[in-house]
């Protein structure tokens, strides 16, 4: 009777940390906030016309779009072929294993820090690398200019981080794969591609799914790698950095509020829709 005693409240809590700044959120998001122009008062939807009318605003979405398009696929198709090389073991796996999950216990902030000296377009290993083997006469400022190549080299940094996630949940489930039908696929002759695709892939697809939730909300989350390697540029902005910006910097909170709940709403959406499509698929296999 105690444990349950116990986690009531806990469970209470833990709901209302959620809860509270959700529900104040969704309220202060239909006021003008600006504690520099006061006073504070209800507009109604005016937060929300003001950041559709904003080309700013509109291109960070399109952005951030781009950055969970590549990340997700990136993500699950690099985890998936690094967890399919690691599933047999063999010598040395356990530290290919630890370097492999190291750019995910990293901050992120440090991760950024690296890949900017990364693509620092005077002294930069990209450069260096390319540049020493021919693929480029002379040394080029990689972010800031191009749009595109800006939003897919950002990404990249964060698809580092990604992976490692997806390899752990996808390799989990490669090994509670019984050993038994390989045995069996072998013995027909199946090559390891078709014992891949005919065994592997349709027991793995749950987790596949996992994989791909979780690179999808890391991907519409991203802030830190934007914000290090592309400063607030609206070149390769993203909703959350334009969020800290319309907050903190344009100190207009009721924006800052509209736009947090735009994001929440398009996470939850978006996460939910991604599960009940991978998993009926998978149902459906």
């Amino acid at each position: 009777m105690l444990p349950y005693i116990l986690v009531s409240p806990l469970v209470v809590f833990i709901g209302a940390l959620s809860f509270v700044p959700t529900a104040d959120t969704t309220v202060e998001a239909f006021f003008r906030v600006m504690p520099l122009d006061p006073p504070t008062r209800f507009i109604g939807l005016g937060n929300f016309r003001a950041l559709f009318a904003n080309p700013v605003i509109l291109t960070s979405w399109v952005n951030t779009a781009a950055y969970v398009a590549i990340g997700v696929v990136l993500s699950v198709v690099l985890g998936t072929a690094i967890a399919v090389a690691l599933r047999r073991k063999f010598r040395f796996r356990g530290v290919i294993l630890a370097l492999i999950i190291l750019p995910w216990a990293l901050p992120a902030v440090v991760e950024a820090v690296i890949w900017n000296w990364i693509y620092n377009p005077t002294f930069g290993v990209m450069n260096s690398a390319l540049h020493s083997v021919h693929a480029i006469g002379s040394y080029h400022l990689w972010l800031g200019l191009d749009r595109w190549l800006t939003v897919f080299l950002i990404e990249i940094v964060q698809v580092w981080q990604m992976t490692p996630l997806s390899v752990l949940i996808i390799l989990a489930a490669l090994q509670s794969v019984p050993t038994d039908l390989y045995e069996a696929a072998r013995v027909d002759g199946a090559s390891t591609l078709q014992s891949f695709r005919r065994i592997s892939l349709p027991l793995i697809r749950p987790a596949i799914a996992v994989a791909a939730v979780e690179a999808l909300v890391l991907s519409l989350n991203i802030f830190d790698q934007v914000y290090i390697l592309n400063g607030i540029a609206p070149l390769g902005s993203s909703v959350m950095l334009q969020t800290y910006v319309t907050t903190f910097e344009d100190l207009n909170f009721g924006g800052g509020y509209a736009l947090s709940l735009l994001m929440t709403a398009a996470t939850a959406l978006l996460s939910m829709a991604a599960l009940a499509l991978l998993y009926r698929r998978t149902e459906a296999a």
